[in-house]
């Protein structure tokens, strides 16, 4: 079962460093592009990949074509796909030993998620990490509470 508890979600922002973001935008009225300076701002390290725009950057942070080529540890890659892409995301995402999977507001699908569950990754779903740091009032990440 994806994460809903307010603790759970939390403790999963609290302990995450660094974000890959599948389908981050360098277009400023796309959502990606808002949430991934708002997580910047907070403290999170945020790898965008986007095949579309591969080798240009994003808010200062090079863009990848695909989880695989990143080389760094992944604690949560962050799901700006449509729902029905959201499972190609979660192959990857498993590939590279990610330790969660979370999907944007409006990114449902639940066989992507019960796979990320059976490969041992923790899944929020149909949510924002922006909007939840923000509601849950988290300190940014690596400052003490």
């Amino acid at each position: 079962m994806p994460l809903t508890r307010d603790e759970d979600i939390a403790q999963l922002l609290t302990k995450a460093r660094t974000i890959a973001m599948v389908g981050a935008s360098d277009r400023p009225d796309r959502a990606s592009y808002g949430v991934m300076k708002f997580l910047q701002d907070h403290g999170y390290r945020v790898l965008p990949v986007n095949p579309q725009i591969t080798g240009e950057h994003v808010h200062g942070e090079f863009v990848w074509r695909e989880l695989a080529q990143i080389g760094v540890p992944i604690d949560i890659v962050d799901i700006f796909r449509r729902p029905e892409a959201a499972a190609e995301a979660v192959d990857q995402a498993i590939f590279v030993g990610a330790k969660a999977v979370w999907m944007q507001l409006g990114v449902i699908n639940e066989d992507a998620a019960a796979k990320a569950e059976a490969a041992g990754l923790k899944v929020v779903m149909d949510h924002c990490p922006k909007i939840e740091i923000a509601r849950l009032g988290l300190p940014r990440v690596g400052a003490e509470a």
